[in-house]
């Protein structure tokens, strides 16, 4: 049977497009109105930077909502499109579980985000987080080793931090010298610092070799530099430093200096129940096999370049101050011979692989022949 031939389509004809009847849905007047979450907030969970650089994004007019300008301090729901420099945005409107990193710092490293002079920081070795940013749980100085706590929670973090809360921090301290019974007396009712009076909660000889000697101090502040003043202040210079327990989390011996450990799934749940913080409904993520390998596996970190904040970073395509949408190379970009790759070159004296090249076959000896022959 012949084919019958396709008939050509007249490029000029306006394309019928199917009728559709379709019935708008009413609106619920008695439904409860959706639940909205600060924006600055969902942009800061998002790992756009902290929420007060996310206030100053906002007020820059970067930031749109459903096609209007934003305003600091509003609300969105997960129906809102949100947009920044005319890009869209995903926001996690549903609450995760957070993630919670154990580092054992090593003397030499920093705890900030931005150092004018340049030196080591811990945050130049965490790794990628999606979707959200580190926050450094307390802070220890350059000298200082020992447990330090990360996680993607503000609200964790706040409330190990914050001092109404007065959780336990432990350090192992080795001074050089050794204290008398009226002098950790006279540590634990406190003593009168440059910034208020200090004291320990309890201070405990560990041994020493010499005129070097360990204690094991505990306090509920986090102020700057207090367990070197506090031993300073009887002519007793620390010679080495270092936290190992921090709240209901301890210093693991396995994690050994500048290596890292990521806690599990239902220890960081154990953590938001101690912390009073509502743990996600949703259900625990299932890991593979080799996913539950590496979350309790200990790794020596990378150092890598960190992730900056949106607000320090300018618009794309933008002229004038004014956020254009991005639409790919320019036309200017795309003929510029600089941005150009360059094309291969033709290597005219390749020379072709011929036959004579190929080595001739080794002769087979005679016991080969024979072998396996009955």
């Amino acid at each position: 049977m012949a084919r019958p031939f396709k008939t050509q389509r007249d490029p000029q004809a306006t394309p019928r497009r199917p009728k559709t009847s379709f019935t708008k849905l009413a609106v619920d007047e008695n439904a409860p109105p959706e639940p909205t979450q600060r924006l600055h907030k969902l942009l800061a969970l998002a790992g756009l930077g902290s929420r007060r650089d996310m206030e100053l994004l906002i007020a820059s007019g970067r930031v749109t909502v459903n096609g209007a300008p934003a305003a600091v301090g509003q609300g969105v729901t997960q129906y809102d499109v949100v947009r920044l420099d005319s890009r869209p945005l995903k926001l996690p409107f549903v609450a995760e579980l957070p993630q919670v990193l154990i580092y054992h710092k090593p003397e030499g490293e920093i705890v900030s985000q931005d150092d004018p002079e340049g030196r080591a920081s811990v945050f130049d070795k965490l790794p990628k987080v999606k979707n959200a940013k580190w926050i450094a749980i307390g802070r220890l100085d350059m000298n200082t080793s020992g447990l330090l706590i990360f996680t993607t929670s503000g609200e964790l973090a706040n409330r190990f931090m914050h001092p109404r809360y007065e959780v336990e921090r432990e350090y192992a301290v080795r001074i050089f010298g050794e204290l008398t019974e009226g002098q950790m007396k006279q540590l634990t009712e406190g003593i009168e610092l440059e910034d208020g009076p200090a004291n320990f909660d309890s201070i405990s000889v560990q041994g020493g070799e010499g005129a070097n000697h360990w204690y094991q101090v505990i306090l509920r502040e986090g102020r700057n530099r207090e367990v070197r003043r506090l031993f300073e202040a009887f002519q007793l210079p620390v010679s080495r430093l270092m936290r190992v327990r921090f709240g209901p989390v301890n210093l693991p011996p396995r994690v050994k200096r500048g290596q890292m450990l990521k806690l599990e799934q239902k220890e960081v749940v154990g953590l938001l129940e101690w912390a009073d913080l509502p743990v996600p409904s949703a259900p625990l993520r299932q890991l593979t096999q080799r996913e539950k390998l590496k979350a309790t596996t200990v790794f020596m970190p990378k150092v890598r370049k960190q992730r900056v904040s949106a607000l320090d970073r300018p618009p794309r395509d933008a002229a004038d101050g004014e956020a254009r949408p991005y639409r790919g190379k320019t036309d200017a970009a795309r003929n510029n011979p600089a941005t150009k790759k360059p094309a291969p070159r033709k290597n005219e004296n390749r020379r072709v692989r011929q036959t004579s090249d190929l080595a001739a076959p080794a002769m087979q000896k005679k016991s080969d022949r024979n072998r396996g022959r009955g």
